[in-house]
């Protein structure tokens, strides 16, 4: 390896995806950012397929080791059995690590110091540091990366309702929440996760964070105080 390509990953590794890290308002490269969100991309993805396969692909399947006449009809004329059937079943134990790992990814991006535990960082950082660096503000990403943050918990509930709906009923004393059924009704995680996929779909392929237009929008209307460079059309050099 060359004395320069050296010097240069020893500068990445040190700054990551960071212009200077002691700067007050926080500069990342949005290039290494719309890497990290093609990286990310197979989380989505995976929960999609999941999710479709649930929603589906779990019927009732007769057996056929137990069918028994009732000698009765229904109102169609159609005779009535006793049978036996069977429903698969989903351990989402798979699916619950990946989204805490997602949940964590999220996180780790909004800091400086959680940055730097973050391999998807450290990854994507590397693979641009021969790239001329685009400058944003972390700010906007930040809020963006919340977002993002809001739709993984809310799959996670989905996958552990009992394990959320015990924690609940503990908190206020009282059964608010079924733990026997799924209180959360399908379509929501199944929209939730599209939408996931579909914000970082455009950061990676078009560039465009829907997080930081809204986080710009929300300043421009007063909501928000923590304004940014990129908010107010401001440009590095």
């Amino acid at each position: 390896m060359r004395t320069t390509d050296t010097r240069t990953v020893k500068q990445t590794l040190s700054q990551l995806w960071f212009r200077d890290t002691s700067d007050s308002s926080l500069m990342i490269n949005d290039i290494a950012v719309r890497v990290r969100a093609g990286i990310l991309l197979f989380i989505p993805l995976f929960m999609i397929l999941t999710l479709l396969d649930v929603v589906y692909s779990s019927h009732w399947v007769v057996t056929g080791d137990y069918i028994k006449d009732t000698f009765e009809t229904d109102f169609e004329g159609r005779i009535l059995y006793h049978v036996e059937a069977v429903r698969r079943t989903y351990s989402y134990t798979l699916q619950t690590w990946i989204l805490f790992y997602a949940l964590f990814e999220m996180i780790a991006g909004m800091f400086v110091f959680t940055s730097r535990l973050s391999p998807t960082i450290y990854i994507s950082s590397l693979l641009v540091r021969s790239n001329k660096p685009l400058w944003k503000p972390l700010v906007p990403k930040r809020f963006a990366w919340s977002i993002g943050s809001s739709l993984i918990m809310t799959c996670l509930v989905f996958f552990n309702p009992d394990t959320f709906a015990g924690w609940v009923n503990a908190i206020l004393g009282a059964d608010t929440l079924p733990t026997t059924t799924n209180f959360m009704p399908r379509a929501v995680p199944l929209v939730l996760v599209w939408v996931c996929l579909g914000f970082m779909w455009m950061e990676t392929v078009l560039g465009i964070c829907l997080g930081c237009k809204l986080h710009a929008l929300l300043v421009w209307m007063g909501f928000l105080k923590e304004e940014c460079e990129a908010c107010n059309n401001l440009t590095w050099d």
